[in-house]
């Protein structure tokens, strides 16, 4: 159950409470006067408050009042003018396209708002101050001493990176270690919609555009991270592939660096795209459509590298690892090959997969994921990660071995 707010003209708030009624969550606070509703956040602790980008459903009450308690704010807006009105109160994204009501409805295109996951237990010591639920009007944990940066990368064609991120992401939290997952793909980002979160104001854009500012604290992540029940909290990626200059490498270097005191592993998915072909045309310093990855790689502990067990996959892993290793060292980077089965290389697939890997690339594969689709799908279709949704699946475990390995590194 999610508990919202809202912001909205009687009739659209009419309605979207009977949906919100319908599909299991519950509408805590109701005005459709912005600077009305403001002062009850604090008491109705809303999860998420839903408003019209006009007057007098927002204002810079409302939206001062949602940042001061950690409420997510998700305006609704679509011609230019409540797009300007939005932007003249701070919110730079306000959501597009379908009725304010319809936000809660599957089969809508935007997925419904999951439940807060408990605050995790603290799995490394933490200075003496701490981030409090009464500073963030929602449950926190300490601040970390310092954290390890996981990135996961594969070569274009799919092979798997996004269910492998969160696969990891839902084992390390299983350990008790504080998790986060953030998603850095400036090409076709799906954290969110794999995990079924709102990513019409992502996470990651918004931390990244904080850091510009050099202010982006733990608080402030708390503030823009989603909550999953898996146990661990996300970095949602930006959901049209157009807002990829938001995510320069000198933003990407500063959210990397706060993520290091907010949980003990963040696993940042990363897209394919390793070259840098606007520095062969301009000379100008201006944003670089692959700096995301690039620099999320580069300063990463650790980088799984992941390809696929099909012809196509291998050959395209092994062109795309010797050019990952022009930005990594080779002792940080762990070869995982996902997908193994006999119906595309053969039999004793495993066999053949580490033989052609060593042969024509020199290259050891350290985890071998088998083929599972049944359990990845069950994983999709709930929006949970593989241990939670097919805890049996002969691929959980072998990710869950990958995932003690990364632990103990």
């Amino acid at each position: 159950m999610t508990d919202v707010g809202l912001a909205l003209p009687s009739a659209d708030a009419d309605r979207l409470g009977a949906e919100a009624a319908r599909y299991g969550h519950r509408v805590v606070a109701e005005m459709a006067d912005a600077d009305a509703l403001a002062p009850r956040i604090a008491a109705a602790k809303p999860e998420v408050v839903i408003a019209a980008a006009s007057a007098p459903h927002l204002s810079p009450r409302l939206v001062a009042a949602c940042d001061a308690h950690g409420v997510r704010l998700v305006v609704v807006g679509d011609s230019p003018r409540e797009r300007r009105f939005a932007a003249g109160l701070g919110v730079v994204d306000p959501v597009p396209g379908p009725p304010a009501w319809t936000l809660l409805t599957p089969g809508s295109g935007i997925p419904v708002v999951p439940p807060l996951a408990p605050a995790l237990p603290l799995a490394v010591a933490a200075p003496a101050h701490e981030v409090t639920e009464e500073t963030t009007g929602r449950p926190t944990r300490p601040i970390v001493e310092r954290g390890s940066v996981i990135a996961v990368w594969g070569p274009g064609g799919a092979p798997g990176r996004t269910s492998l991120a969160i696969a990891l992401a839902g084992e390390l939290a299983a350990s008790g270690v504080p998790i986060a997952l953030a998603d850095a793909d400036t090409h076709a980002a799906a954290v969110a919609p794999s995990l079924g979160l709102l990513d019409e104001a992502p996470g990651f854009a918004a931390a990244c555009r904080l850091a510009g500012t050099g202010s982006l604290t733990i608080a402030e992540l708390d503030r823009v991270a989603s909550h999953h029940r898996g146990g661990f909290r996300v970095l949602t990626g930006i959901g049209r592939p157009a807002r990829w200059p938001e995510l320069t490498a000198e933003r990407i270097a500063g959210v990397l660096d706060a993520v290091r005191g907010w949980a003990g592993v963040t696993i940042v998915d990363v897209a394919a795209g390793l070259e840098q072909d606007e520095e062969l045309v301009s000379d100008v310093a201006a944003p670089r459509r692959n700096a995301a990855t690039v620099e999320t790689l580069r300063r990463a502990d650790r980088v799984v590298a992941v390809g696929a067990a099909d012809p196509v996959g291998l050959a395209r892993f092994l062109r795309g690892h010797a050019e990952l290793l022009d930005h990594v060292a080779p002792d940080r980077v762990t070869v995982v090959i996902n997908k193994v089965r006999s119906s595309v290389v053969g039999l004793d697939p495993a066999a053949q997969v580490r033989s052609t890997l060593e042969r024509f690339g020199g290259v050891t594969p350290a985890h071998l994921v088998p083929w599972d689709p049944a359990g990845f799908d069950a994983a999709l279709l709930s929006g949970r990660s593989l241990a939670e949704a097919a805890p049996r699946s002969a691929a959980r475990a072998v990710i869950r071995k990958l995932a003690a390995d990364l632990a103990r590194r």
